[in-house]
């Protein structure tokens, strides 16, 4: 792994992309103390749903969310905030 200086790794930003673009992680340091690395470019993945239908069937569980009523996104009334909660 490479330590490089701000002041360097501006003067030669070309040279260290190309290192970066060959694998090499290249540590960019500020007096002495590192302040964030060169890392060479990886694709992020995305939500895998199929992983977690197993995952969930594995476990037993058929449905991630078993119910959603109706009026799920229905406003609440006004005074909704303003009641008392029921006492179980």
């Amino acid at each position: 792994m490479k330590t490089v200086s701000i002041r360097d790794a501006k003067n030669h930003l070309t040279e260290l992309a190309r290192d970066v673009e060959n694998g090499e992680t290249i540590v960019v340091t500020r007096n002495g103390r590192p302040v964030f690395d060169l890392v060479p470019h990886s694709a992020r993945g995305g939500l895998d749903l199929a992983a977690g239908d197993a995952y969930l069937r594995s476990r037993g569980i058929k449905k991630a969310v078993p119910f959603i009523a109706d009026d799920f996104d229905a406003p609440l009334p006004e005074d909704f905030l303003l009641r008392k909660l029921p006492t179980p």
